[in-house]
């Protein structure tokens, strides 16, 4: 196994969230005035606590009707928190100059794993989803994950954003899809397949999550396939460059080895005719 550490310090980030203009001027607002014993490690447990949060409060959701639930506003007070912490803990280590970027992208990014888990898992015990669509939800959105991480490592470009839209912006959309079912109570029951003599409950949000399930996967080929292309691409031009180098490499030193091989014979034919 190679253990080489890569500087992560060196990888170009991009974040072109529609949101963009409103949270990058807020985070360097809460950076500026954040009290000196606040650090960036105390915002990321406190962006954890935020996915805690918000994943008890939607298992709590299950426990009653939905409509007029109170839990659903508790739900999305933990995406506002997660979104305090783990949106600033960078801003805030970058603001200082105390960036440790190889520490950084590791727990953010490992705790983004167990955010996702509680989050799905949270909506699937709620009743407004079933759990096994917010499983084979939960499995396409860390396929998405994992392919951000790769491309970050092979091309040194960490993308943040897919089509302008990022944490933030799930965040807000889970936020009013909190507050819809709060006063309309779209919990229910609209549609009952049958698949193998089994009645299957199909709820709205059950639905909303299979639709999301299917464009992360259809997505997630897309980027693997667009990406693999590119790399392919850029690995070949890189092949053929090194082929042409090696290639030039054996020409001179086949005309090296000529060269000597000509001093060699010279000689020695000075050596058998002294006088020519």
């Amino acid at each position: 196994m190679d253990n080489t550490i890569n500087d992560t310090s060196k990888d170009k980030r991009t974040n072109d969230i529609l949101l963009g203009p409103l949270e990058r001027p807020a985070l360097q607002f809460f950076a500026r005035n954040m009290p000196a014993w606040v650090n960036s490690d105390m915002l990321t447990v406190l962006g954890l606590l935020g996915s805690i949060l918000a994943g008890f409060a939607y298992v709590m959701v299950g426990r009653g009707e939905i409509k007029g639930n109170p839990w659903l506003f508790v739900a999305s007070l933990g995406f506002i928190i997660n979104w305090f912490g783990d949106s600033l803990d960078g801003t805030l280590a970058r603001y200082r100059h105390h960036e440790r970027p190889n520490y950084g992208y590791y727990t953010d990014h490992a705790i983004d794993g167990i955010t996702s888990l509680l989050l799905f898992g949270g909506i699937g015990l709620s009743g407004i989803a079933r759990f096994d669509i917010c499983m084979i939800a939960l499995a396409c959105w860390l396929l998405l994950m994992i392919q951000v991480y790769l491309k970050t490592h092979v091309t040194g470009t960490f993308e943040m954003t897919s089509i302008g839209i990022g944490p933030t912006e799930v965040r807000l959309m889970a936020i009013i899809l909190n507050t819809t079912m709060f006063f309309t109570g779209i919990g229910g029951s609209i549609w009952q397949p049958t698949i193998e003599g089994q009645v299957i409950d199909m709820t709205i949000g059950s639905i909303i999550i299979a639709i999301l399930a299917v464009l992360f996967l259809l997505y997630y080929i897309y980027q693997v396939t667009s990406t693999a292309i590119i790399l392919a691409a850029h690995d070949e031009e890189r092949l053929i460059r090194r082929r042409e180098k090696e290639a030039r490499k054996a020409e001179k030193a086949r005309l090296k080895a000529e060269k000597k091989a000509a001093r060699v014979l010279e000689k020695q034919h000075l050596d058998k005719d002294p006088e020519a």
